[in-house]
């Protein structure tokens, strides 16, 4: 296992951190986040900023958000949706859903089809059942 560089990412996340302006997102979207380096089988980001494409599920106010990470490899389970960016394959990784700051997000990418982030979001609610 290659070892990760958690100091070149806390350097990063201060800029981040740091960062003025708002960002003006919406659910649907994709942007590319810096998400990071984590810990143990988290998503991390890549390149010199951790990006990876993030899919807005939920916006809670302009300074908070529910996000989904995608991915180029997909897998057969029922974790792993599939979806098609503009025109690439990825799929949407269900397991990790997490809450960001909206500093996070860098650039938009796409917008997802309506019939697709609705199958997203149903299959979301299953893991919240409701008493």
């Amino acid at each position: 296992m290659q070892p990760k560089n958690f100091d070149r990412w806390n350097e990063q996340k201060k800029k981040i951190h740091a960062r003025e302006g708002e960002v003006f997102f919406h659910e649907r979207e994709i942007w590319w986040c810096s998400l990071g380096v984590n810990i143990g089988f988290e998503q991390d980001g890549t390149n010199e900023l951790f990006e990876r494409p993030m899919l807005v599920i939920k916006k809670f106010n302009r300074d908070v958000l529910w996000v989904l990470p995608l991915t180029r490899s997909s897998k057969e389970n029922r974790y792993y949706v599939p979806i098609t960016v503009g025109d690439s394959n990825s799929a949407v990784i269900l397991s990790q859903l997490r809450l960001i700051s909206s500093k996070r997000l860098q650039r938009y990418m796409h917008k997802l089809p309506q019939g697709q982030f609705k199958q997203i979001i149903r299959l979301v609610q299953q893991f919240f059942p409701r008493t």
